[in-house]
């Protein structure tokens, strides 16, 4: 199998991903979430201090995978009609099996972000706040625009070939989206801070 162009693929990876993002936004808004509202970490601590910390629930991990696995099932289906130039940037493979990739990809999404949850917990960082340090802040703010894209890009390249040019891109555009997203759940007083 061919590694789908570039850009193209880095477009349909963010437009996936955004679209399952909203679906993940929703539910965390939705009541139905909310019996889910359990700690990953359990409660559990390492050196005084939690490993992942209060945010980090077992609802966030709950919708991500199943939604983004929607989504890459949506654009197989529909490959036919999609511009040429965005149809050239997903894997021609059956739709059940993109599904199946989606849902690993939704899955790494999430899980990214854990490490930088645990090194912020480890500084004794409050969750959903900003280290003290300036150097610190601007170094987790980099790995929060990051993280997420990463473990996609970590997950696809193990799964399925894949242009390197797509980790730039993906990497350029993502961080963007994950701004975006930031202002909405804050927005919505999902996030308690804009960063």
């Amino acid at each position: 199998m061919a590694a789908p162009a570039a850009l193209p693929c880095a477009v349909f990876l963010l437009l996936a991903l955004g679209l399952a993002g909203v679906a993940h936004v929703l539910w965390l808004r939705s009541a139905w979430s909310t019996p889910f509202a359990l700690p990953l970490d359990g409660g559990m601590h390492l050196r005084g201090h939690r490993l992942f910390g209060a945010n980090k629930m077992l609802r966030g991990l709950m919708m991500m995978p199943p939604a983004t696995a929607a989504t890459f099932a949506l654009f197989a289906a529909n490959r036919e009609h999609l511009p040429a130039w965005l149809a050239s940037g997903i894997w021609d493979m059956p739709t059940t099996q993109l599904a199946a990739v989606g849902f690993v990809c939704g899955t790494a999404f999430m899980l990214a972000e854990l490490p930088n949850s645990f090194f912020k917990r480890q500084l004794d960082v409050a969750p959903g706040e900003a280290p003290a340090s300036p150097l610190l802040r601007g170094l987790c703010l980099l790995i929060d625009r990051s993280d997420s894209t990463l473990g996609v890009l970590i997950a696809l390249s193990i799964m399925l070939p894949l242009q390197p040019m797509v980790w730039l891109w993906a990497l350029l555009l993502g961080s963007g989206l994950h701004w975006l997203f930031s202002i909405w759940l804050y927005r919505l007083k999902i996030k308690r801070r804009l960063s």
